[in-house]
């Protein structure tokens, strides 16, 4: 069915470029290397990212996830990064889903243990956020978490993306459906 709008964005606004390392201050986001599969298992270990990401990863399934992430940059339909500074990997970021057409990308985050609490997410989303909004050129950078994670709350507060409002049973995780807060921020927010 034909559309009675032309697409925001133009496919090759991804795939026409490498993907980026962003600078974040003292934090890098780079592109996923073979290297990291330590530190995806272990994220995917930690009770907490299988609490709210609601999966584990196998040696196998570690090593596809990062081999994926170069397709889909190709393939326009997400991005990932891992966040790192001179220790190592500290976490991962990425445009889960991006939408061209809108405009639009869907983030998500997670942090390793030892790095929690030095506003590593944070800082983090908020070079994502911008990246998104300067050079790729989106119109609309949103997320959601469960209304029972008050952590990644704040995180998307301190980045900038305020609360829209809650998507009633959202989500199913381990425990059962979850309310989800959706927060969002704009290329045109100040």
């Amino acid at each position: 069915m034909p559309l009675l709008t032309t697409p925001a964005l133009a496919p090759g606004a991804l795939a026409r470029h490498p993907q980026p390392t962003i600078d974040a201050g003292d934090l890098r986001l780079r592109p996923w290397q073979p290297t990291d599969h330590p530190a995806v298992v272990a994220a995917y270990a930690d009770p907490a990212v299988q609490r709210w990401h609601c999966r584990t990863l196998t040696d196998d399934e570690a090593h596809a996830w990062i081999a994926a992430w170069p397709g889909r940059w190709q393939q326009e339909t997400g991005a990932g990064w891992a966040v790192t500074d001179d220790s190592g990997v500290l976490g991962q970021i990425s445009l889960r889903a991006i939408d061209l057409a809108d405009a639009q990308g869907e983030v998500s985050y997670w942090v390793l243990p030892a790095a929690r609490g030095r506003g590593v997410a944070a800082r983090a989303l908020t070079a994502l956020t911008t990246f998104s909004f300067d050079r790729l050129g989106l119109h609309r950078v949103w997320l959601r978490h469960s209304t029972g994670n008050p952590a990644s709350c704040r995180v998307a507060e301190r980045a900038g993306l305020p609360a829209e409002g809650t998507n009633r049973g959202g989500a199913r995780h381990a425990d059962g459906w979850h309310d989800m807060h959706l927060h969002a921020r704009l290329r045109t927010d100040t």
